[in-house]
């Protein structure tokens, strides 16, 4: 199976157990995989055969505006359905990184969601 994937697409959302931390969109980074056969694309050329990545990110920038997460499961899942819902690949994978804890690179979760 084919794939597209976005690697570390900077967004701003609010997310976080406490009011405080929600207060204030914060920096994470998404990473999205999508299970999609685009071999008819890769023949044709054509766009309209493949997932349009450019959209997706797109639609990932606008994703938080007024809405919070509590956890960043909730949101990798939130995020994954979205995707499912709007593009129909096969499967999705998205890894949401955040940057809490001063001492860690980050952490992070990953969701996997298949098409029902």
């Amino acid at each position: 199976m084919s794939k597209i994937t976005i690697v570390d697409l900077e967004v701003f959302y609010c997310v976080g157990v406490t009011d405080e931390e929600r207060a204030q969109p914060q920096r994470l980074l998404l990473t999205v995989d999508m299970a999609f056969d685009f071999s008819v694309a890769a023949v044709s050329d054509r766009i309209t055969k493949t997932i349009n990545y450019f959209e997706v990110a797109q639609m990932l920038l606008k994703f938080g505006e007024g809405r919070n997460w509590k956890l960043i499961e909730k949101l990798a899942a939130n995020i994954a359905d979205s995707i499912i819902a709007e593009y129909s690949p096969q499967a999705v994978t998205v890894e949401v990184k955040k940057f809490p804890i001063p001492q860690a690179r980050y952490v992070s979760v990953t969701w996997t969601k298949k098409k029902a």
